[in-house]
């Protein structure tokens, strides 16, 4: 999934995108409130980690734009105050989850993995298409009895196209979603990435579930 940090803090921001990334998600940084709001609301995001003290716009001013704006993605605010008033600001201003620094970086991954849960109407920690299994808490894929090994790279692509299964995915979404948007859009990554995937996914016995739709992109369905 596509995750933008805002964060004034580099090192700290640094440390946020090693770990969300480490989650298999794609992950930009904007470090002042108006980069923010310009990236968020031209940008389609699955969630925002939003820290209130920023140089400019804050972080509370950000979110309420966002809002007044519709843009719904998913935001946890952070913030090294830690009051109660403005905790409640912000969940009155629509953030969907708040963290107090210093804060732990597993329960922030946690945090945010439930946000993104949430956001796309999961109940469960696994995604299935047929008889493809993707342990969102294992992080283990099964194709029926056969388990399959993937780098992280080509589970977060994995993990995309199952999330949108019967839907046609494009290669700019994939470079988007998997990648980020800082990624050379000229170089074929995501077709190579594809074919791997597939290859492990699909082997050759086995029904494919992972179709290329010529002149669209690619769609995964039964």
């Amino acid at each position: 999934m596509r995750i933008l940090i805002v964060e004034d803090q580099k090192k700290m921001a640094a440390y946020l995108r090693k770990a969300l990334r480490e989650c298999g998600h794609a992950v930009d940084e904007a470090h002042d409130g108006d980069d923010a709001l310009r990236m968020a609301t031209m940008q389609p995001y699955d969630a925002i980690v939003l820290d209130i003290m920023l140089p400019g716009r804050d972080g509370l001013s950000v979110l309420s734009a966002l809002r007044q704006k519709k843009v719904s993605t998913p935001v946890l605010i952070l913030s090294a105050r830690g009051e109660t008033s403005e905790r409640i600001e912000g969940i009155n201003l629509g953030a969907d989850d708040y963290m107090a620094k210093p804060f732990s970086m597993e329960e922030l991954v946690v945090r945010v993995n439930a946000l993104l849960r949430r956001a796309t109407g999961e109940r469960t920690n696994a995604l299935r298409v047929g008889n493809l299994v993707l342990s969102l808490k294992t992080r283990e894929v099964m194709r029926g009895e056969r388990k399959i090994e993937l780098t992280l790279r080509e589970f977060g692509l994995l993990e995309y196209l199952m999330r949108s299964a019967g839907r046609t995915v494009t290669r700019a979404q994939l470079l988007e979603h998997v990648w980020g948007h800082d990624f050379d859009a000229g170089t074929k990554v995501a077709e190579v990435y594809i074919q791997r995937v597939r290859k492990k996914v699909d082997g050759e016995k086995e029904p494919q579930l992972i179709r290329t739709v010529l002149g669209l992109g690619y769609k995964m369905s039964v």
